[in-house]
């Protein structure tokens, strides 16, 4: 149905018109930007592996410059390197979720959640090492 208020960017209702899902839905790609959007899931995951440290009783370390600059350092690298750091943050991401959330349940009810706190905060300790040796220890030497 065609109207006076019609637009070519409006939506379609259900049946109307376009199949559902849009062209273009699904994983988006930002190009430059994926970066930054990589930066901001590596610095959520350290902030909530604060939270865990502090729930192990750890104290909350400070970020190292590699850790701080490792989505960069990564995006510069390209190639296979991005490809599985972008990979293995999201599957730190899928086990520091849940393990929060778990822990965050279990100390509402006035339990001591320490011990699985800490073996959280090791976990996330092993797989952040194990993207951190995905840099050459050299460095990032670049061209032109």
């Amino acid at each position: 149905m065609v109207t006076a208020f019609s637009s070519p960017h409006r939506v379609p209702a259900r049946g109307e018109g376009k199949p559902f899902p849009l062209p273009g839905a699904g994983r988006a790609d930002f190009g430059a930007g994926a970066g930054s959007a990589l930066s901001m899931k590596w610095s959520a995951l350290h902030d909530a592996a604060a939270v865990v440290a502090a729930l192990a009783g750890q104290p909350v370390e400070a970020r190292r410059a590699e850790v701080r600059n490792f989505p960069a350092v990564v995006r510069d690298l390209g190639g296979w390197r991005y490809d599985e750091a972008r990979r293995g943050i999201d599957d730190l991401a899928a086990m520091m979720e849940p393990g929060l959330s778990a822990l965050l349940a279990v100390r509402a009810r006035g339990i001591a959640a320490v011990p699985a706190a800490e073996a959280l905060w090791q976990e996330f300790l092993l797989a952040r090492e194990a993207l951190l040796d995905l840099v050459p220890q050299q460095g990032v030497k670049r061209l032109g």
